[in-house]
């Protein structure tokens, strides 16, 4: 059965209708209805072929400019918004530079943004790659040519301790037949290593048809859903000035959920770096007096849309605002050409148990793994990072368990609970 109230979904009254609104949603690399992120294999083999050209055989990451970097990156599989050029944008400000290591692989090119940071008085820098290395063709032999890349590039720009690396690979999944990626890295030198992205998470295919999609949400959802519709609540895809509206709710969310956020200036950041683009999208549902109820910040990356940011008020709770938005910012993703809705992260069971009653499967990761350049340099690292975590949390009155937000966690690493990663 098809979803009774779809075009409840609407801009606001200053705006166009609801109908219309519900039209003018626009895919960030596709036009409206085009179905281009459900036939991209020949600008995904561009892509990778341009790279190529570019790099040559082993690929001189520094030289990879932003553009044919991002092409490269949308057309992986998987792609991450977190390896776009974007992000290294967003991380500059807060002392982390970026290189770009590429290499030749049997199968294609394969390729990481690697951000790097000298913290306090080390001499070492150490190394982030969230959701890399990305490809558009895994295979276990991508792993050697990478690896002597990585310790050649890395050689090169000074004292590195080591590089954590946490590609978006399914557990024993298609790209991890039998363990045999996580065989290779073992094989080359990597070793199993603390997560700063969530483990796990929830994939919606959203290649169905919309009815599909609303048949898959369990009955319940749907009737928080109607019941939100029916008590007159609206989801409004915003702008920039919805942005401070976004982070009193989401700063609502973190003190009743007890964790860690960074400052409003720290997400504006990011909707700048994305939204030029047409790469970052902020939902908000409000209540039929107009007061804010639930909020969503989307990131979106080649053919799949990620909700790594969001909350909703203890009314919006209360009215169920927060079904009605998360199924709008579902249905809305299709709508708009993409392929595959990411529900970003499981961080406990209440949190999974909400996030499965909107369908989809659970996916669990490979996990984080560590390539050591220097291992004293990689026993301090660990030394000091525990210290920082506990700093950070005895400054905030947080016991072991707190944790940051999915999307906004630390900065690599060892003990720090944390479930994603802002490096």
């Amino acid at each position: 059965m098809a979803d009774p109230g779809a075009a409840f979904y609407r801009r606001p009254r200053d705006r166009a209708d609801p109908a219309r609104a519900r039209a003018r949603i626009v895919s960030p690399s596709a036009g409206p209805g085009d179905g281009a992120a459900r036939n991209e294999a020949p600008a995904r083999d561009a892509a990778t072929r341009d790279l190529a050209a570019r790099e040559g055989g082993a690929g001189d990451a520094p030289g990879t400019d932003d553009t044919t970097w991002d092409a490269f990156v949308q057309a992986a599989r998987p792609a991450s918004y977190l390896q776009l050029a974007a992000w290294a944008r967003v991380k500059r400000s807060n002392g982390w530079t970026a290189t770009r290591v590429v290499a030749r692989a049997p199968s294609g090119p394969i390729g990481a943004q690697i951000l790097l940071r000298r913290p306090g008085p080390l001499p070492w820098a150490f190394g982030y790659a969230p959701r890399g290395p990305v490809t558009a063709t895994w295979q276990p032999d991508a792993i050697e040519p990478f690896t002597a890349r990585v310790r050649d590039a890395l050689g090169a720009v000074g004292r590195v301790s080591h590089l954590r690396i946490d590609p978006e690979i399914e557990l024993d999944g298609p790209l991890d037949t039998g363990g045999a990626l996580r065989a290779a890295l073992q094989a080359w030198g990597w070793r199993p290593a603390a997560p700063i992205q969530p483990a796990s998470t929830r994939l919606i295919d959203l290649t169905a048809d919309e009815p599909a999609l609303w048949s898959d949400l369990r009955k319940k959802w749907r009737q928080y859903v109607n019941r939100a519709r029916t008590g007159g609540v609206t989801v409004e895809d915003a702008g920039d000035e919805a942005l401070g509206t976004f982070y009193e709710i989401y700063r609502e969310t973190a003190r009743r959920a007890g964790f860690l956020i960074r400052t409003e200036a720290a997400y504006r950041d990011i909707w700048e770096a994305y939204r030029p683009q047409g790469l970052a999208r902020l939902l908000i549902a409000r209540h039929p007096d107009g007061v804010p109820a639930a909020a969503l910040f989307l990131v979106r990356c080649g053919d799949r849309v990620v909700e790594p940011y969001g909350g909703m008020t203890a009314a919006g709770a209360e009215s169920r605002a927060n079904y009605l938005l998360k199924w709008e910012a579902i249905r809305s993703s299709r709508e708009a050409g993409a392929a595959i809705y990411d529900l970003w992260g499981l961080a406990h069971p209440g949190i999974a148990h909400f996030k499965a009653g909107f369908g989809g499967r659970e996916v669990r990761y490979i996990g984080a793994w560590d390539l050591v350049l220097d291992r004293l340099g990689r026993s301090v690292y660990g030394v000091a990072q525990r210290g920082r975590v506990w700093l950070e949390r005895r400054r905030h009155g947080l016991g072991r368990g707190a944790a940051t937000a999915p999307g906004t966690g630390g900065d690599g690493g060892d003990g720090a609970g944390n479930v994603a990663g802002d490096a």
